[in-house]
């Protein structure tokens, strides 16, 4: 099933895409007891597909991109957080950070993980029965900040506002039983500068969850961001940066395709 967040005068709400591409209103708990009423909607702003508690990142999960970095592989998944007010819906604009100012604004189409339900120390061949759902996700990264001045952390270059698109739609687990055969690219204005498999990731999905979960409780909501593969602006020669008036698309296969223009922030 894929299931949208829209807004209405009452506040976020969720519907089902029908196979005839119309909506159907979602009545309950997206992370309890929920289903698909017979109400037909017309949702009108699309928002991310959820609003997550925490936002887990995994860094250099992918072989060539790690390489790409000079980095080398990691013995364990490396995990950083981005702030969840970070969180941008699609369609809406990526802030090129003007205050704190960054000129290297980067893309990192990600595969993103959504659990459903509380778990502590689950087993790899447990994992994914926690998971939700899956939807697109833009790691946006301010590189000077995260590799430069961000005091040896990678939190404040990730974390600037609208630096976490997500969405078009999250795509319940039945429909992705393996997130680990997925094309993904990112397309930089009309130009595919990623564009890989996440059957290249170090550590799949399963085991992030079991890695993430030991010793910690995952609550419903919790996003996982998977990390990216080989092609980010950084790595490039020359590099290549996002700026105002680009329009950076993530797609990935099953799960469809997240666009978000980008502007210069307002201060």
């Amino acid at each position: 099933m894929k299931i949208v967040r829209y807004q209405t005068d009452q506040g976020a709400a969720y519907a089902a895409l029908q196979p005839n591409g119309k909506y159907h209103a979602i009545a309950g708990d997206i992370f309890g007891v929920y289903q698909v009423t017979d109400w037909p909607v017309i949702p009108g702003k699309i928002l991310a597909p959820i609003a997550p508690g925490n936002i887990l990142a995994i860094g250099l999960n992918y072989k060539k991109h790690a390489e790409e970095g000079g980095k080398g592989v990691p013995e364990r998944p490396m995990l950083f957080l981005k702030s969840t007010s970070s969180l941008q819906n699609p369609g809406d604009p990526i802030e090129i950070p003007v205050k704190l100012a960054s000129s290297e604004v980067d893309f990192e189409c990600e595969l993103a993980v959504v659990i459903g339900k509380k778990c502590k120390n689950v087993s790899k061949a447990d994992a994914l029965n926690y998971v939700l759902g899956y939807t697109c996700a833009n790691d946006v990264s301010a590189r000077d900040w995260q590799q430069k001045w961000g005091g040896g952390q990678f939190c404040q270059g990730k974390s600037f506002d609208t630096f976490c698109p997500m969405g078009p739609v999250l795509v319940t687990r039945d429909e992705i039983p393996n997130p680990n055969d997925l094309k993904i690219k990112t397309i930089l204005n009309g130009v595919a500068l990623q564009d890989w498999n996440t059957s290249d990731m170090v550590f799949d999905v399963p085991t992030l969850i079991e890695f993430l979960s030991g010793s910690k409780t995952l609550l419903p909501g919790t996003v996982i961001l998977t990390g990216t593969p080989h092609g980010v602006g950084f790595a490039r020669k020359p590099p290549v940066f996002m700026k105002a008036g680009d329009t950076v698309t993530i797609e990935i296969e099953k799960i469809g395709s997240l666009t978000n223009p980008v502007i210069n922030e307002k201060v």
